[in-house]
Parts: C-alpha cells; structure tokens; sequence
C-alpha cells in the first residue's frame, strides 16, 4: 500500500572541536540537517547551500559520518532511506540493507563441532560481513532525485580525512574499548598514536586512506567499492582466518540496491511512511496500529500512558520476532500484520494490567514459522534532511556492531551485519525461521526510518533512530509523543526510554517520574535499568507555523542546523 501525495598537536584539534552541544534552528528555516555529529551536518549543509537536494546533502552526511562516527556506519555498511518527493508527494523506500554470499547456508554461524558459535566469535569472523549497500543505495537515490554531480559530494569528508579532524568523544570511548571489535588488530593499528597510546577525544586524527577512497567513490561510483582494488582488498579481508567468509567477488559485483513505493498507513489525523520488510517499518505501523485502539493520546507521559506503550510494544516485538525476514525469501504477512481487523483483535490483548508474557498472533498469511534466534547487537546512527524545495529524507544507516567486524580495508571498517540473520535456522520439528540465513538473503532489520504526512500528503515530521533491537522502542516513542502527547519534536526526543520485551521492562528508569514508576508498578511493570543495546540516538525534523524545527538526541553529540 502506498500513498501518492595520522594525529596532529592536541592544540590545534581543540580548537576545531569546540561545537555546541545543540543547535536550534534559525526563525522560519526552510531546509535543515540533523544528524549525530556537527561536521556531519556541517558537511550536509554545505551540500544546502550549494543548490543541492536532500539527497545529494545526505550522500555527504555519510560519507563524513563514516569517518567521524565508524563505530556507527560507514562505506562498508548498509542503510535503509525512506525519501518524500514535494512536488508528488510521492513516498519511496530504499533497500540497501546487506546481502548474504551466494555460497551461504543456514548454518554459516556453526563451528565444525556442529553447533553455534559463539556470539564474538561470530562478530570477529569473516562470516559476519555480508556484501555492503548504502553507497550502492545512495547512489541509485540520487540519481533520482540529485541536482548536483555526484563527483562534487564528497569534498568535505575528504578534506577532514586529508587535513584531519577533531576525535568527537564518542569515537574515542569507542575506540578505547577494552574487548570485542576495538581490541583487533586492525582497530588497535588504525587507533593507536605513534606514542602507543590510544586516540583520545580532541585529538586531531587524519585519514589519508580513507580520502583517497572517497575520491575514488566520487570519480567512480559505487563501482568504486564493489569491484576493482577495493572489493579486492574486501574480499581478502574477509576470508582470513581464524574463521573466514565465503564473500567473493562475484557477490560484490552483483549487489543491487532496491526501491519502491514506502509502506505507509494512516495514524489518526496521519500517514506514517516507512521501508517495509525486512525492515522494522511493518513493527513500527503494527505498534502504532495498536495504540490506535487505545486512548494513549488522552495520558500524556502519564502512568496510563507508559502501560499502554508498553504493552503495544511488547505485542509488537512478539510478532515482528516470529514472521519478519526477507520477503525475497520468505512470505512475511505484512498485510495481515497490519490488517485493521488483525490489530483491533490484538489490542484487546492489552488489560487492566500487564500479562505475564505474550505470544505473536496468527495474521491472515503467516505460515508457521520457528521462534526466533536473532540478537541484533548496536553500531548505527540515522539522519534527517530537508531540502529548500521540502523533498525529505529520513535514513538510518550501520555497520551492525560498535566498528563493524573490527576488520579494515582502504580506510573503513568492514560490517558484520550477517550477525543479524537467525542462528538457528529451524526449531525442533523443522519449521523455518524467517530471518534464518540463504545465499543473497537481506537479513532482518529493526532500521525504520520514518516520514509522516497529514492525510493531504504535506510533509509535517521524520524522525529515525540507532539502538539495535530497541529501535521500534525509541522510534514508537518519539512518533507517539509528537503524534499523541503534541510535544515538540526535541521533547518528544528527551522523553525517557522503555523497551518491553516479552518479560522484561528495560528504561531509563531514573528519568521517569515516581508517580509514573509507582503506577507502573501497580499496573504489575517493574522498569529495569539497562538495555543490552546501545542507547537512542533519535534525530528528526518537523513542520511548523514558522518553519521547520529540528531535535537531536541529547543522549549522543548531534545537532539540527538550518543553512
């Protein structure tokens, strides 16, 4: 269904580092950015300023991000992109989520002993990187709908990896992890100063390698990346040992990005547009289909409220869990998932207090399905633009893990997003999971990048968000309280977390208010501290009587800006 309508002296880089914490929009803006680092946006506004659309600005927000924020996406990454078009009002997804070898089966993450591997071990190998898409998808977006030359988008990332940039904090206390991707020796090598020291905050890092890729993306194209010296390299990379990946040339060279109309459904006075499956788009439209039958809008960031987010959210896991894959590969009723009947019937699940668990429902079209294994880890981030002509996007883009695989080639580290797929392919009797792993497969994703519409097809807000698994969470909770609770899109933002799994009410438990906590407690929900996530990283722009008013999540170091 769609709708129409090296390091240099501290000094120096201390002086390049000092940023304000947030920016507010100037008075009537007609274009904006927000994304999770300044230099990012400053390098997307550049792009505004210049003529460009929101697209050609996006291409260059993540060509800087790669470099400024690698712990969170990259050139070796994947992205999905919801794009709103002004003058037809036209909403489109874009896929460019990773695709599994050709040579893979369901059991890629099992050791020769014949079970799983472990959780690291899986991350760490070369199985874990699956043939990258975002470049390869922003390439196919702006062709579409780009004004400027894609060879002139990539001067600013390259000028800071050549000239060198400020270590942002977050990049830093990534980079000094004391495990896992950080401890590589790639991350330890790219990292580590000539002192021996590891990079700390403010530290004027350059990235030579890194410049000369993008200049080599920006005369090439994706092309750049997916064959030649590059792809090469990637290859190489992947298949060393312990355990090494079945990723060749073959299936670089094949990769193709996807697009077609967005999934978008009505929300009271709204149209909520997001990529659909394997995305999180359809558990993002299926929770806000639940709380349509609730009267959520009527408790502001009340105890009541709370509960029935809650509990929408944990029905919405349950079947997002049980029937997402790929729809390439397997049959994801989104349809029945998202069926007015199906959600006025699932909403009746949400009682006076909270059930001791909760099970998925059986949507017209869903086979029968194994529960599933997945657990999605962190290392993402989103971005909003909006361009002087009101085209939008909204793009949430990874490298899976905090620096991907911890594996580095030419300047960027590769991902390890095939650790998104099922482990367990089957259940005891044999049924399938839907997210289990095939050659070419696009695994599942909790990504939804977001655009909402008034039922006349004007943009009024995009919003997305990073966090793993918990993405639907923070994504629902922003869209209800701009959408239900009328708050500004930054407060809508500083809202505290919940994420309500089957059993567990994981929070921001310290920033709820007693009555709230007490009231949950009452309605039988006890908030734990604590994600096994990464936390929010929510960046959004909305439409207001005298312009457009941007939020960035508090939580991380981005900004909105207007040109």
């Amino acid at each position: 269904m769609s709708f129409k309508f090296p390091f240099l002296p501290l000094a120096l880089a201390a002086a390049l580092l000092a940023q304000p914490a947030q920016s507010q929009p100037a008075p009537r803006a007609k274009a904006m950015v927000a994304a999770a680092n300044p230099m990012a946006v400053e390098a997307g506004l550049k792009v505004l300023r210049a003529g460009g659309t929101a697209v050609d600005a996006a291409v260059a927000v993540q060509a800087t991000l790669g470099l400024v924020e690698p712990q969170s996406s990259g050139l070796g990454g994947g992205a999905f992109m919801t794009y709103y078009d002004a003058r037809t009002k036209q909403v489109t997804a874009y896929n460019g989520r990773e695709t599994a070898p050709m040579a893979a089966t369901p059991k890629l993450f099992y050791g020769d002993d014949g079970k799983p591997l472990g959780r690291s071990a899986a991350i760490l190998s070369g199985r874990s990187t699956g043939a990258p898409g975002a470049i390869a998808m922003l390439s196919l977006a702006q062709s579409q709908h780009g004004k400027l030359a894609w060879k002139d988008l990539f001067g600013e990332a390259e000028r800071l990896a050549d000239g060198g940039f400020p270590v942002p904090v977050r990049m830093a206390n990534a980079a000094n992890g004391k495990g896992g991707q950080a401890a590589t020796p790639d991350a330890v090598a790219y990292f580590t100063k000539p002192d021996g020291t590891k990079v700390r905050a403010g530290d004027l890092f350059r990235n030579p390698a890194y410049a000369a890729t993008v200049r080599k993306i920006a005369a090439e194209g994706p092309k750049a990346l997916l064959e030649g010296p590059i792809a090469e390299a990637i290859v190489a990379k992947v298949q060393e040992g312990p355990v090494p990946g079945q990723l060749t040339l073959a299936d670089l060279k094949a990769y193709t990005p996807k697009a077609g109309p967005a999934l978008c459904r009505p929300y009271r006075a709204y149209v909520v547009c997001a990529p659909g499956a394997p995305s999180g788009g359809p558990a993002v439209l299926e929770g806000l289909g639940l709380l349509e039958h609730t009267a959520i809008g009527q408790h502001r960031n009340d105890a009541e409220g709370w509960y029935l987010f809650s509990q929408a959210s944990r029905l919405m896991y349950a079947d997002r869990d049980r029937y997402i894959g790929d729809p390439d590969f397997v049959d994801v009723p989104v349809e029945g998932l998202l069926d007015a009947s199906y959600l006025a019937d699932r909403a009746k699940l949400i009682g006076p207090v909270a059930a001791s668990a909760v099970s998925p429902g059986k949507p017209k079209g869903a086979g029968v399905r194994a529960p599933d294994a997945t657990k999605e880890v962190s290392g993402t981030t989103h971005l909003v633009v909006v361009d002087q002509w009101g085209n939008v996007v909204s793009m949430t883009t990874t490298v899976e893990s905090t620096f991907g695989s911890g594996r580095m080639v030419h300047g960027f580290f590769l991902n390890n997003q095939l650790t998104d797929f099922s482990f367990n392919p089957q259940d005891r009797d044999g049924a399938p999971a839907a997210n289990a792993v095939a050659g070419g497969k696009r695994p599942r994703s909790s990504m939804a990048p977001a655009i909402v519409l008034d039922r006349k097809g004007q943009f009024v807000a995009a919003v997305g968000s990073p966090g793993g698994p918990s993405i639907l969470a923070y994504n629902l909770k922003a869209l209800v309280g701009m959408l239900d609770w009328k708050l500004p899109v930054q407060d809508a933002i500083n809202l505290p977390n919940l994420i309500a799994g089957g059993s567990f009410y994981a929070a921001e438990a310290d920033k709820f208010s007693p009555e709230v906590t007490a009231g949950l407690e009452a309605k039988g929900i006890k908030l734990t501290s604590g994600f096994g996530a990464e936390g929010s990283g929510l960046h959004g722009v909305e439409v207001t009587p005298k312009g457009l008013r941007g939020g960035a999540d508090l939580r991380r170091e981005g900004v909105a800006k207007a040109p």
